[in-house]
């Protein structure tokens, strides 16, 4: 999960930037709050990348998709951006779990079928001469 998550806000990082390049031909938004809020928002989305699997993470994540899809109010075109960005934080949340309890399954079988396979102590293989 947590390697589709912070793909995830990777993306995000980059389509901020963009939008903040889009939002300074706004004439009435300053550069200096349009660039302050993003670059706020550019730095919740990398370090989030690093917190996803502690508690609060994901809905840390959740926060920020919220404030992608409001900031269509100042770039229209990031209502669109921000619906497609919180599919895909689904996405990432919910197959990466499938994901993450399909590892663990496999590693279980894994490590199941080796204690079944292991030799006792002292034991030489068949074929093996003495």
């Amino acid at each position: 999960m947590r390697t589709l998550c912070a793909s995830t806000l990777i993306g995000e990082f980059f389509v901020i930037g963009f939008a903040g390049l889009v939002a300074m031909k706004e004439p009435d938004l300053a550069a200096s709050t349009v660039w302050t809020v993003c670059g706020i928002l550019m730095a919740v989305s990398i370090l989030l990348c690093g917190v996803i699997t502690r508690p609060g993470g994901l809905q840390l994540g959740w926060v920020l998709q919220v404030a992608l899809i409001a900031s269509g109010f100042f770039v229209p075109s990031m209502f669109i951006l921000g619906v497609i960005f919180a599919a895909l934080w689904w996405a990432s949340i919910h197959y990466g779990r499938k994901i993450d309890e399909a590892k663990a399954r496999f590693a279980a079988q894994a490590e199941a079928r080796d204690q079944e396979g292991a030799a006792p102590a002292g034991a030489r293989p068949e074929g093996d001469p003495a």
